[in-house]
């Protein structure tokens, strides 16, 4: 069994930054496919990036604009997510999800994964 943990929510001003943390325990870490969904209130989930950890390929939404970085460490089984320049819209709870297979095409929808975070509270004030 998978489980996974988030860490390093908070509220933070316009402008400022924030990075997460999903510990991984359970299964081969360096296999996962792994990702990042934001639930903002009043809209559907979203990936916001995922990663394929056994080639370092990487997936991010087109709205992020290169802010976000997402990123893994194989010794840490930990996953990150390097958030800059944070907006009021980046508002949310953000849960790490992951498929234990090194997947060929990384899935956008959560359908694409198998376990979840409790996610993880991020507000940005105007």
């Amino acid at each position: 069994q998978v489980e996974l943990v988030e860490a390093g929510g908070g509220l933070v001003p316009t402008g400022g930054s924030l990075r997460l943390s999903c510990a991984a325990s359970g299964g081969t870490f360096t296999n996962y496919t792994m990702g990042w969904f934001r639930q903002s209130p009043g809209k559907e989930r979203e990936l916001i990036a995922a990663i394929r950890l056994t080639t370092g390929d990487t997936y991010y939404a087109h709205s992020l604009k290169g802010r976000f970085t997402i990123s893994g460490d194989n010794a840490k089984n930990t996953m990150y997510l390097q958030m800059n320049n944070l907006k009021p819209d980046d508002t949310g709870l953000y849960y790490c999800a992951a498929n234990r297979r090194s997947l060929i095409v990384i899935p956008t929808t959560g359908a694409g994964y198998d376990y979840w975070g409790q996610g993880t509270q991020v507000t940005v004030s105007s």
